[in-house]
C-alpha cells in the first residue's frame, strides 16, 4: 500500500472519531497528504533500498508545536497528521486534554480521563487512529495516559535527547500500540538498534539475560496506591515470572524512597528550597544505585489510581509512582497490565538503570 493511502485512511479514522475523541487539536489533512505523497515519490525514485524506515506512518505530535522535534521521525519517513491535545491554560491539574472539539475522553470510558499531560496522543494510539505518537514526560506525563488508556509509553533517560525543558525533568518519550513499534521509534530517533525480542537463555541488551532479575515494589516505600491497580500490576508481574520473562529478586536493603513529590515542585518553583530538592535527589539515586546492584529492572504500578472523571483527581496526585524517576533521570516504560473493575486499563512500569531504554524495550516485546 503507498503512504498517500495508509495517511489517508488514518485521515479518515480521525474525522470520523475525533468528534467524540477529541484528541486532536489540530488536523493537518492537506499537509499530511502532500508528505505521503513525497514519501512515495522519494520511493519511486529511487526504489525499495532507499532507507526510510517509517515510511508513511502516520504520526501524532503532542501540542501544536510538537513538530519542532520530529525532525528525525520525519527523515525516517513518518507523516505528521496533526496535533494532540494537551491540558488547556491555567489549569492546575495535568490529567486531561483539551482538543478542538472539547476535553479528551478515555477511548475506553468516556466519562473518564485519558491522564495527561500527554492526553490526546494516548487517546488517539489507543483508539487506533495512529500507531504512533510523540509525547514529553515530566512527572509521568507519557506513562500515566498509557497505563490508563492501555497503550505502551516509553520516558528516556534524562538527557539522552533533546529537551528544551530548563529544569531537566521532561523528556521525550512515545505512545505506541505494541513495544514493537515503540521500539521502532527509538531506534530512529536515537541511532541505536531496536530489540529484535530475546529468547530464553539468549543475551538480551546491555548484557542481560532471560529471565531478567527485577524487583517489584507496589509503593516505592512511601506512595499509598489503591488495591485494585496494585493487584493487576502484581498480576502482570506473574505472568511475565511465568513465561520466563524476569525472575523477581529480594533487594539486599528494602527500597524505600523518600517522597519525591516535594523535591519534584522545588525544582518547579522559583525561589523554593532547591539545595533541599538536591539532598532528596542524592538520597534517592543512592537507594536506587543499590537496587540496580542486585537487579536489572524495578517494577512497580505506573498509577496509584483508577482513571478519575473530568472534574479532575482530588486530593490525590496520580503522579505517585512516576516522578520520582524524572528526578533520578531513569528510562521508565508503561506496560498495558489488564483491566479493572470500572472497565478501564492499568499499567505495570518498568524501570531501568540509565541508558537501558533496549532493555525495557526487549522485555515488553517479550511481554
Amino acid at each position: 500500500m503507498r503512504a498517500a493511502d495508509v495517511v489517508a485512511a488514518a485521515l479518515d479514522r480521525i474525522e470520523r472519531t475525533d468528534p467524540q475523541l477529541c484528541a486532536f487539536a489540530e488536523v493537518w489533512r492537506d499537509e499530511a497528504l502532500r508528505r505521503a505523497r513525497e514519501v512515495d515519490t522519494r520511493l519511486d525514485r529511487r526504489g525499495t533500498d532507499v532507507f526510510l524506515p517509517l515510511a508513511g506512518v502516520p504520526v501524532a505530535v503532542k501540542g501544536r508545536h510538537g513538530l519542532r522535534a520530529a525532525g528525525p521521525l520525519l527523515a525516517a519517513g513518518c507523516v505528521p497528521v496533526g496535533a494532540t491535545s494537551v491540558p488547556g491554560p491555567g489549569t492546575p491539574w495535568q490529567t486531561w486534554g483539551l482538543g478542538a472539539r472539547g476535553r479528551t475522553v478515555n477511548p475506553w470510558r468516556a466519562d473518564r480521563t485519558p491522564g495527561g499531560s500527554s492526553a490526546g496522543a494516548a487517546a488517539a494510539v489507543a483508539a487506533g487512529l495512529v500507531p504512533l505518537a510523540t509525547g514529553g514526560d515530566g512527572a509521568g506525563s507519557v506513562r500515566i495516559p498509557a497505563a490508563w488508556c492501555g497503550v505502551v509509553g516509553l520516558k528516556t533517560t534524562s538527557g539522552r535527547l533533546p529537551s528544551g525543558d530548563r529544569t531537566g525533568l521532561a523528556v521525550p518519550g512515545v505512545l505506541a500500540r505494541s513495544a514493537s513499534d515503540a521500539g521502532l521509534w527509538w531506534t530512529v530517533v536515537s541511532g541505536e538498534r531496536a530489540p529484535a525480542g530475546v529468547m530464553s537463555g539468549e543475551r538480551a541488551p546491555a548484557g542481560a539475560a532471560l529471565p531478567v532479575p527485577a524487583v517489584w515494589s507496589p509503593d516505592l516505600g512511601f506512595a499509598d496506591p489503591d488495591p485494585e491497580p496494585v493487584a493487576l500490576a502484581r498480576a502482570a508481574v506473574e505472568r511475565l515470572v511465568a513465561a520466563g520473562v524476569v525472575r523477581l529478586v529480594r533487594p539486599r536493603v528494602p527500597l524505600r524512597l523518600t517522597d519525591p513529590g516535594p523535591a519534584w515542585l522545588a525544582l518547579r518553583t522559583p525561589g523554593s528550597d532547591l539545595a533541599g530538592a538536591e539532598r532528596v535527589r542524592a538520597e534517592n539515586d543512592r537507594r536506587l544505585a543499590g537496587l540496580f546492584a542486585d537487579a536489572e529492572l524495578l517494577l512497580t504500578p505506573t498509577a496509584p489510581t483508577a482513571p478519575h472523571g473530568h472534574e479532575g483527581p482530588g486530593d490525590r496526585y496520580s503522579t505517585s509512582l512516576t516522578w520520582g524517576f524524572n528526578l533520578s533521570g531513569h528510562p521508565a516504560l508503561s506496560l498495558p497490565a489488564g483491566f479493572g473493575s470500572d472497565g478501564c486499563p492499568a499499567g505495570l512500569q518498568l524501570v531501568a538503570p540509565p541508558g537501558r531504554e533496549a532493555l525495557l524495550l526487549a522485555v515488553a516485546r517479550e511481554a
